[in-house]
């Protein structure tokens, strides 16, 4: 099971991206009264729609919004809830900022003819020989190396991991550019990090092509649904679905525990839970805790429950602070919980 802390971390992530979500919402099609290059294109699957949908302006506000929802979840949910479970973080490397980014003029050649060879089908992907080739024969370091960046990067006392998150399927020639990255990131790393094991994965957090639960998986299935996955990547370097979301925890069941999490505050009265537990009027109701205890706001119940111990330490400057609203534009306000957690300690 996640500790405590992870799940109220991973929980403030959802409050603040439903939050945000939920404040542009489209309620209505005003804002594409007049799409007429959409509205064009979309009579040529205007039998499909009929169907489905009977508002196209409202289609293409809801559609732009899901697009957003996308964008969110590639860029925000998944990216904070990979660094909470891993402590890892995310870390970019280019020639320009770092210096020292540099490989062998060897190393490059021998990933120019693994890349030349995969592509060519002469050579299957094999990460054992692979790193063996790069590890083993490094030269001197006299050559800029491709710049890349790893969403979740930790390091350990002995290793270096980097993953590389993707919420969309890549397209052929991205397949092949991120394997090159890969490598190059590999053996940049190598030098950088001399004494310690390098690995670096590609991470789905989710299999679109599962038929069964929404955390199982079959990766070959998967690789083989994306061009050219198979033939640039060995299986061992992809992690995908609950695959990713256990490796990054250390713990099993980990994209379980996510979903339920969010189902557990994505509910259709999340805005008016949102806006009573915002409410300084309500902090006395047993509604209250248990509106925070479904959020897993374990933070502000600390607060709640300890309110009578503080009571008469809140002058008017803590006064002030107690009153903050717990949410400032769907954030957590963190640094009015560690004020009043504080003056709770010393009064203990």
């Amino acid at each position: 099971m996640l500790d405590t802390d992870r799940v109220i971390r991973i929980s403030e992530v959802v409050i603040k991206i439903l939050y945000r979500r939920f404040d542009n919402f489209p309620e209505d099609a005003n804002r594409n009264r007049n799409a007429p290059f959409h509205k064009a294109f979309l009579n040529a699957f205007s039998d499909k729609l009929e169907d489905f949908v009977t508002n196209i302006p409202y289609f293409i506000s809801l559609s732009s919004w899901l697009h957003g929802l996308n964008t969110t979840l590639g860029q925000t949910f998944f990216e904070s809830v990979s660094h909470i479970l891993s402590d890892g973080s995310k870390r970019e490397y280019t020639s320009k900022r770092s210096g020292n980014l540099l490989i062998s003029q060897y190393q490059k050649q021998l990933i120019s003819e693994i890349i030349t060879d995969l592509s060519n089908g002469n050579e299957k992907p094999n990460l054992e020989k692979e790193n063996r080739f790069l590890f083993n024969n490094k030269g001197v370091a006299d050559t800029d190396s491709l710049g890349f960046s790893a969403d979740v990067f930790i390091e350990e006392e002995d290793e270096i991991i980097a993953i590389e998150l993707k919420a969309v399927h890549p397209n052929s020639g991205e397949v092949r550019g991120e394997k090159q990255k890969i490598l190059e990131g590999k053996a940049a790393l190598s030098r950088l990090f001399p004494d310690k094991e390098i690995k670096f994965f590609i991470g789905f957090p989710f299999d679109p092509t599962s038929e069964g639960r929404d955390t199982e998986y079959n990766k070959k299935r998967f690789m083989s649904s994306i061009i050219n996955m198979d033939k640039f990547f060995d299986a061992e370097e992809v992690l995908l679905s609950s695959e990713l979301w256990d490796y990054l925890s250390g713990e099993k069941n980990t994209m379980e525990q996510i979903l339920s999490i969010i189902n557990s505050i994505a509910t259709t009265e999340f805005m008016e839970i949102y806006e009573y537990i915002n409410n300084n009027d309500n902090r006395n109701t047993d509604k209250y805790q248990q509106y925070l205890r479904t959020w897993n706001m374990n933070r502000e119940l600390f607060l709640v429950n300890n309110f009578s111990k503080i009571k008469e330490q809140l002058d008017s400057k803590y006064k002030r602070i107690y009153n903050q609203p717990v949410f400032k534009n769907g954030e957590y306000n963190l640094n009015r919980f560690i004020t009043l957690s504080n003056l709770i300690r010393e009064v203990m």
